[in-house]
C-alpha cells in the first residue's frame, strides 16, 4: 500500500503553504476547504507545477521511495516526469483536435517505462463514455462530454496518481451526478488513487473514501470521510448534518422510497434510479441529513406521516445560544438533530436518554 509523503513550505506574497502529511494512495482522498485554504496550491506542489517549493514530497510504496522534490538534496522531479495526472475545472482539450485525436495525445504521453500492461483504448472510451464521440469536434461537446474527455486523455497517459482540480465546478446537477459515478466506477475498475479537490462538501462527500481539510494553508483534519465531516459538525465549522454509508435493503417501487439498512432499523429515502437500476439490491449509498431536519420525540410515534424513526440514545449535549446540538447514537450511527434550547427545556432532555428521533424521507439526501 503506497502513500504521499508530504512535507513541504510555499510561500507567495501572503499567503503561506505549510504541511506535513501522509497521505494514503488507497482509493480516492477529498481535499476540502473554502477559497485561499491553499487546495490549488497543494495539487500544483504535487504535480510538480510550482517550483517555489522547500522540503520533500516523496510516494512511499515498500519496500522503495520515490522522491519527486527534495530542496536540501536539490532534486525536484519535473510534471512530465512525475506520471501523475491532472484534470482541471476547465476540459482544457485541443479545440483544433477532434475528440480521438484529443485521446491519442493522451495515450503517446504514457511512460514507457511502466511496467505494466497498455491500457486498452477502446476500454478507455467506454469506460468513459464516449465511443459515440470520437469523431466530432470539441467544440460541439458540452461541458459534461468535454470533462468526460478531458478524464479520459490524462487515464490513457497512465497516471500512478490522477489529480482532480474542482473538475465538476461548472457542471450542472445531472451532469456531476454523471461524473462523480463515473469517477468512482474509473478509480474502482483501474484501481487508481485519486486526490480530488473541491469546496462543495456534498460532492466529495459522494465520492471520498478519506478527507483532508485545508484552512489557511495547513491540514487541519484527515481521516474517514464520515467521521472527518462529524468532526466539522461537532466544531461548528459547517452546517451540523449527518454523514452516513448504508446498504440498500430493498426498493419500494410503488411507494417511490428506497429502504436502507441501519443495524436492526430501517431509513427510507426517495427512489433514485440510478440507484433503482442497480440489479445488486446491496449497493452502497452515502447520504447526507441536515441536523435542522431532524426533531426528537420522547415516545415512538405511531400516527405519523414522516416515515423516519429511529430508537436512539442522546450521547452529547451541546448549548448554542438559544440553540441545542444534539448527539443521537442510533444503531451504532451518530446522528445531529439541531432543536430550540425552548424545545430541550420543555422535554427536559439529558445525556444517556433514550429518545427517537424522525425525519422525512425527503431529507435523506444524495447527489447520486
Amino acid at each position: 500500500m503506497a502513500d504521499l509523503s508530504i512535507n513541504v513550505r510555499v510561500e507567495h506574497e501572503d499567503f503561506v503553504l505549510s504541511i506535513n502529511e501522509k497521505i494514503s494512495l488507497t482509493g480516492i482522498t477529498g481535499i476540502f476547504g473554502h477559497s485561499g485554504s491553499g487546495k490549488s496550491t497543494l495539487l500544483k506542489v504535487i504535480a510538480g507545477l510550482d517550483k517555489h517549493v522547500q522540503g520533500k514530497l516523496a510516494i512511499n510504496d515498500l519496500p522503495a521511495a520515490d522522491a519527486l522534490l527534495d530542496s536540501e538534496a536539490k532534486i525536484f522531479v519535473a510534471a512530465q516526469q512525475r506520471n501523475i495526472g491532472l484534470v482541471f475545472q476547465n476540459s482544457r482539450l485541443f479545440p483544433h483536435l477532434t475528440v480521438e485525436e484529443n485521446l491519442r495525445y493522451g495515450q503517446k504521453r504514457r511512460n514507457n517505462t511502466s511496467v505494466n500492461k497498455p491500457l486498452d483504448f477502446a476500454e478507455i472510451v467506454v469506460l468513459t463514455k464516449l465511443d459515440n464521440l470520437l469523431s466530432k469536434s470539441v467544440a460541439q461537446l458540452s461541458g459534461g462530454e468535454q470533462q468526460r474527455v478531458a478524464l479520459a486523455r490524462a487515464l490513457l497517459a497512465e497516471p500512478r496518481l490522477l489529480l482532480l482540480d474542482e473538475p465538476l465546478s461548472a457542471l450542472d446537477d445531472k451532469n456531476k451526478s454523471l461524473m462523480l459515478t463515473l469517477l468512482a466506477k474509473v478509480q474502482k475498475q483501474l484501481n487508481l488513487p485519486m486526490l480530488y479537490v473541491s469546496h462543495s462538501l456534498a460532492e466529495i462527500q459522494q465520492l471520498a473514501n478519506n478527507l483532508l481539510v485545508l484552512s489557511s494553508g495547513k491540514v487541519t483534519h484527515y481521516g474517514d470521510i464520515h467521521q472527518v465531516i462529524h468532526l466539522l459538525t461537532t466544531n461548528n465549522e459547517i452546517l451540523h448534518q449527518t454523514s452516513l454509508s448504508l446498504t440498500v435493503q430493498e426498493h419500494l417501487v410503488e411507494y417511490g422510497l428506497t429502504s436502507l439498512v441501519l443495524g436492526d432499523q430501517q431509513i427510507l429515502m426517495p427512489l433514485n434510479q440510478q440507484i433503482e437500476s442497480d440489479a445488486n439490491t446491496n449497493t452502497n449509498v452515502r447520504c447526507i441529513i441536515a441536523a435542522s431536519d431532524i426533531s426528537v420525540t420522547l415516545h415512538e410515534p405511531s400516527e405519523s406521516s414522516i416515515v423516519n424513526h429511529l430508537q436512539g440514545t442522546i450521547t452529547k449535549f451541546e448549548p448554542c445560544k438559544s440553540q441545542v446540538l444534539l448527539t443521537v447514537n442510533c444503531s451504532g450511527q451518530d446522528f445531529f438533530v439541531n432543536i430550540t434550547a425552548w424545545s430541550a427545556k420543555r422535554l427536559s432532555l439529558i445525556v444517556d436518554q433514550k429518545v427517537f428521533i424522525q425525519f422525512k424521507a425527503n431529507s435523506v439526501r444524495t447527489l447520486r
